[in-house]
C-alpha cells in the first residue's frame, strides 16, 4: 500500500510539473482572452505550445491559405489514445466501407470543431484557445472515448483581414456606440477568404484552395460529430441546435434526435447562467455545402452555432437592451457550447460510433432515395465528364460504367421527363447502394423535395445540370464492370509545315488552351460556322491557328502550339489548307480574327464583394487570364483605350456617377465589351442608351375581399410566392450567336432572384427562359409566372461595341462548371 501511495504520489508531482510548463492562454499570450484579438500567429503559436507541452495534443499543418498563412488542426485525447491515434482513424474508415481490413475494437467517438470559417466572426478562434486548455487540464475523462480534432481558424485570411483592419481604427478602449468608425467594417470585409468566397458554401464544391485542403484531412477522418461556430447579428441571442426546417430528407431519425441531446445539454449551461438562446429557427439543413450539412450527409451530426457579434460588433457594441456585447462575453457562450459539445458525446460514445456505423451500412445496403442510380452518357462531352469523375473521387465516390446495354425506365435530366431510357454499355454509373450512397443521391436526385419553403440558401445544384452532361435517374440497379484506365489517343494526320491548326471549343478546357496561347502571344481565329475538312465536322467555335500572322514567332511557331496543347491535354489538329471541303474557308470573314483583350472588373465600394470575387477567382484561378481589378470610383478615369472588355459585378445604389456612366456609354460606342453580370442589369435597365427593360408585373385577377384578411405570422410564406432562392431553369440558346457557341440548344442555368427582364427590342435574345422553363427547385408560384418568356442572356449593339447581359451570374460560387465557357465566350468572342 505505502509502495502504491509514493507511485501515485511521484505520478501526482509528474503531471504536476508537466502542467505547469502549459500555460494558459492568459499567461502564453500576457493578455485575459476577449481584451483583444488575438492574431492568427498567436493563436497557432498557442497552439503549437500546447501540442508541444502536453502528451494529449498532436499538431499537424494540413495546407496554406492563398496569402501563404498555415491551416492545421490538432487531435486532443488521452495519451493512450495517442499511442494508437492510427488505428482509431483506421478504425474509423475501416467501419464505414471507406477503408478495406479488420476492424478492432478500438473505436473512439470522433468530434471535429471547425472556427472561424467566416473571417470576420471572430470570437471562436478566441474561444478555441480557452477550450483546447480545458479540454487538455480539466477533462481528460471525456477523452478516455473521445477524440476532438480542432481547426482553430478555417480562414486566417479573412479574420487577419478583419483583425488588421480593426487595429487601426480602435483607441484604447473600444467604443460601443454604433456610430463609431470601428463598427463600420469598409469593402470587402473579412468575412471571405482572399478571393471573397464564402467558405460556409463551398463544403460540397471544394472550389477554394482552404476547403480542397481541408476536406482532404477531414475525409481521412470522417467525423461523427461536426460543429461550425458562427456568428450573427449583434442583436440576436445564441443559437444552437436542433435546426429549422427545412431537413432535408436524406438526414436520419438518428441525426434528428441527437441534434436534440446536444441542444438540451447547451440549454442546461445557458439557463444555469440565465444566457439567452434559441433553436429550430432560421437555420435549415438543406442546401448541401454548408459546414453542417457537407458534414450530414457524410453521416455526421453536423451542426451551426451562432453567437451575437459579427464584424459589426467589434471589442464591444451597445445592444438594443442597453447592454455591452463584448468579446469575452461572445468567446465564454462559444466555449460553452463547444464543452457541452464534447461531453454529451463522450457520454454517448458508444451509441454515436454505432449510429455512424448504421448510416453507412444503411446506403450500402438499401442504396438511398427514390433513384438509386445515376446514369452519366458516355457520349456527353468528355472534357465535362473527366471533371465530374474526377470530383467523385475527391468525394470518395465509387463509379463503374455498365456492363451491358439495356433499356429501362428512368428520369431523363435532358428533358425532364420519366420515360423508356436506353443505358449503353459503357455509359458510366453512379449507385447509391455505396458507403457514400447518401451523398450520391443528394448530389444527382433530380429535384430534391422541399418539406418548408421557407429556405435559407438555394434550393437546386444538381450534378448533370452542373457540369453540363447528359445521362438518366433510375430507380433499379444497373450490372456494372471497373472503369478502364486506357483510352486510345486521337490520332492526327502528320503535316510537315501545316497551314493552321484547328482545336475544338466547347469546354472549360477549351477555354484554357485560349487563355494560354493568347498568353504567348499567338494570334488566334475562331470559326463563327461549322466547317468539314478530310470528311470531319468541326463545329462552330472551333480555334483555328494560322501560321499566317504567326510569323513573329518564327520556327517556334509549331512547338508552342503543340506544347500548350500537350499541357492542357487538348488535341489540336495540322491542317494542310485553307481550302475546307464544305463551310467557310479560312480567309472567310467568318472566320473572326481574337484581338487579345485587356480586361477590367470594376470593384470596391458600392459593388458585391461575392460577385467580383467569382469573376476575380475565374480569371486568376480557373482560365489564367490576366484582369485587372479598379475601384468604382476610379472607372470615369480609366485609360479607355487600353481595354477591351469592361465587366460590371452587383452594383448598389449610385456606385457609379452619371461621369462614369457617360464615360463607359462613349468607349462602348467607340468599340468596346461591356459585360453585365447579376445585379448589374438591375442597375443598367431602363437607363439611358440601353435596351435592357424589367418585365412588368402581370396584372392580377380580381381579389375576393376574404384575400385581404391575412395572418401576420404568414407573411413570410406570403413573400416566398414571389421569391426564387436558387433554382435551375432550362434556358433555350441561339447558338448561331458567338455568345453561345460551343453549347447546345438547351442549356440549364442556376437562376438566382425573381428579377425578370423583357426580351431585347434591339438586340440579340440569345439565351431566353421560355414558358415551362423551371426545371427544378423550388420558385414561388408568382415567381415562376413572372420568369417565364424572359431574358437570361442577351447581348445589344452599341455604336461599333457591345453590351452582354448575364442576367445568370454563370461563375455563381464557382461550382456551376457547364456556364465558365459561356463567360468566355463573352470576353473572347463577342466583339470580335
Amino acid at each position: 500500500m505505502k509502495k502504491y501511495l509514493l507511485a501515485l504520489c511521484a505520478l501526482f508531482m509528474v503531471q504536476s510539473i508537466a502542467w505547469a510548463q502549459l500555460q494558459s492562454p492568459e499567461e502564453f499570450l500576457g493578455y485575459e482572452l476577449g481584451d483583444q484579438w488575438t492574431p492568427h500567429y498567436k493563436v497557432l503559436n498557442y497552439f503549437q505550445h500546447v501540442a508541444e507541452e502536453s502528451p494529449m495534443v498532436t499538431l499537424t499543418q494540413y495546407g496554406t491559405t492563398n496569402e501563404g498563412r498555415e491551416l492545421v488542426y490538432v487531435v486532443v485525447t488521452t495519451e493512450g489514445n495517442h499511442a494508437n491515434l492510427e488505428e482509431i482513424r483506421t478504425n474509423n474508415l475501416k467501419m464505414i466501407g471507406l477503408e478495406d481490413g479488420e476492424v478492432t475494437d478500438n473505436k473512439k467517438a470522433l468530434v471535429w470543431l471547425s472556427y472561424n470559417v467566416h473571417g470576420n466572426e471572430t470570437s471562436s478562434s478566441e474561444a478555441a484557445l480557452k477550450t483546447i486548455y480545458e479540454l487538455v487540464t480539466e477533462r481528460e475523462a471525456w477523452l478516455e472515448n473521445t477524440v476532438v480534432i480542432m481547426d482553430p481558424m478555417v480562414n486566417p485570411d479573412g479574420r487577419d483581414r478583419y483583425v488588421n483592419w480593426y487595429r487601426t481604427v480602435v483607441g484604447e478602449q473600444f467604443n460601443p456606440k454604433h456610430e463609431a468608425r470601428e463598427h463600420d467594417e469598409p469593402w470587402p470585409g473579412g468575412r471571405t477568404n482572399h478571393y471573397y468566397f464564402d467558405l460556409n458554401r463551398d463544403w460540397a464544391w471544394q472550389t477554394q484552395k482552404e476547403s480542397k485542403q481541408r476536406v482532404k484531412v477531414y475525409q481521412e477522418w470522417m467525423p461523427h460529430i461536426h460543429v461550425d461556430f458562427h456568428e450573427q447579428s449583434y442583436r440576436s441571442p445564441y443559437y444552437f441546435a436542433p435546426a429549422a426546417e427545412p431537413f432535408h430528407y436524406a438526414i436520419s431519425d438518428w441525426q434528428r434526435n441527437f441534434q436534440t441531446d446536444i441542444g438540451k445539454n447547451h440549454a442546461k449551461y445557458f439557463d444555469e447562467e440565465s444566457w439567452l438562446y434559441f433553436t429550430k429557427e432560421v437555420f435549415d439543413l438543406f442546401y448541401p455545402s454548408y459546414g453542417d450539412t457537407w458534414p450530414i450527409f457524410n453521416g455526421a451530426i453536423g451542426m451551426t452555432y451562432e453567437q451575437a457579434g459579427g464584424g459589426f460588433a467589434g471589442l464591444g457594441v451597445y445592444k438594443p437592451e442597453g447592454d455591452t456585447l463584448t468579446l469575452k462575453d461572445r468567446l465564454t457562450h462559444h466555449h460553452t457550447t463547444g464543452i457541452s459539445t464534447v461531453e454529451v458525446t463522450s457520454e454517448n460514445a458508444e451509441r454515436v460510433i454505432d449510429e455512424f456505423a448504421n448510416y453507412y451500412q444503411d446506403a450500402q445496403e438499401n442504396g438511398s432515395g427514390e433513384y438509386k442510380t445515376f446514369i452519366v452518357k458516355k457520349s456527353s462531352n468528355p472534357d465535362k465528364v473527366s471533371m465530374l469523375l474526377q470530383y467523385l473521387v475527391d468525394q470518395k465516390i465509387e463509379f463503374g460504367v455498365a456492363a451491358r446495354s439495356s433499356n429501362t425506365n428512368g428520369y431523363n435530366f435532358a428533358n425532364g421527363e420519366t420515360e423508356r431510357v436506353s443505358i449503353e454499355e459503357g455509359d458510366y454509373v453512379i449507385s447509391t447502394y455505396q458507403p457514400k450512397g447518401t451523398l450520391v443521391r443528394v448530389l444527382f436526385e433530380p429535384e430534391p423535395e422541399l418539406a418548408d419553403s421557407l429556405t435559407y440558401d438555394i434550393t437546386a445544384w444538381e450534378s448533370h445540370y452542373a457540369y453540363g452532361v447528359d445521362g438518366y435517374a433510375i430507380s433499379g440497379q444497373i450490372d456494372t464492370e471497373p472503369l478502364s484506365a486506357t483510352a486510345e489517343d486521337e490520332l492526327t494526320p502528320y503535316i510537315e509545315r501545316p497551314y493552321a491548326y484547328v482545336a475544338k471549343w466547347n469546354s472549360l478546357q477549351d477555354l484554357k488552351y485560349l487563355s494560354e496561347l493568347l498568353k504567348k502571344d499567338v494570334k488566334v481565329r475562331y470559326a463563327r460556322e461549322a466547317f468539314f475538312v478530310d470528311d470531319k465536322e468541326y463545329g462552330a467555335g472551333s480555334l483555328i491557328i494560322t501560321r499566317n500572322g504567326n510569323e513573329h514567332l518564327g520556327d517556334e511557331f509549331d512547338e508552342i502550339v503543340k506544347d500548350a496543347a500537350g499541357l492542357l491535354n487538348r488535341v489540336v489538329t495540322p491542317i494542310g489548307s485553307g481550302f475546307v471541303d464544305s463551310g467557310k474557308d479560312f480567309g472567310s470573314s467568318s472566320v473572326r480574327y481574337i484581338e487579345k483583350p485587356n480586361v477590367a472588373l470594376v470593384s470596391g465600394e458600392g459593388t458585391s464583394s461575392y460577385t467580383v470575387g467569382q469573376i476575380w477567382n475565374y480569371f486568376d484561378q480557373q482560365i489564367n487570364y490576366p484582369v485587372s481589378l479598379v475601384d468604382a470610383e476610379d472607372v470615369s478615369s480609366l485609360p479607355w483605350h487600353d481595354y477591351h472588355v469592361l465587366i460590371l459585378p452587383t452594383l448598389y445604389g449610385n456606385t457609379l456617377s452619371n461621369g462614369a456612366m457617360d464615360a463607359i456609354k462613349d468607349w462602348v460606342r467607340g468599340g468596346g465589351t461591356l459585360i453585365a453580370v447579376e445585379g448589374a442589369n438591375d442597375f443598367l435597365a431602363g437607363k439611358d442608351g440601353f435596351a435592357l427593360t424589367e418585365k412588368d408585373s402581370e396584372p392580377e385577377e380580381a381579389e375576393d375581399p376574404e384575400d385581404k384578411l391575412k395572418a401576420f405570422a404568414d407573411a413570410s410564406r406570403e413573400r416566398a410566392e414571389s421569391s426564387n432562392a436558387g433554382a435551375i431553369f432550362e434556358i433555350t440558346m441561339d447558338v448561331t450567336h458567338p455568345l453561345a457557341l460551343g453549347y447546345d440548344e438547351q442549356y440549364m442555368s442556376l437562376k438566382l432572384g425573381s428579377t425578370a427582364f423583357n426580351y431585347l427590342e434591339d438586340g440579340w435574345n440569345v439565351g431566353v427562359a421560355k414558358t415551362g422553363a423551371h426545371r427544378s427547385g423550388f420558385v414561388g408560384h408568382k415567381a415562376k409566372d413572372a420568369l417565364e418568356n424572359t431574358l437570361t442572356f442577351g447581348v445589344q449593339n452599341m455604336g461599333r461595341g457591345n453590351v452582354v447581359y448575364m442576367v445568370d451570374n454563370p461563375l455563381y460560387r464557382a461550382f456551376w462548371h457547364n456556364g465558365k465557357l459561356l463567360f468566355g465566350n463573352a470576353v473572347f468572342f463577342v466583339g470580335n
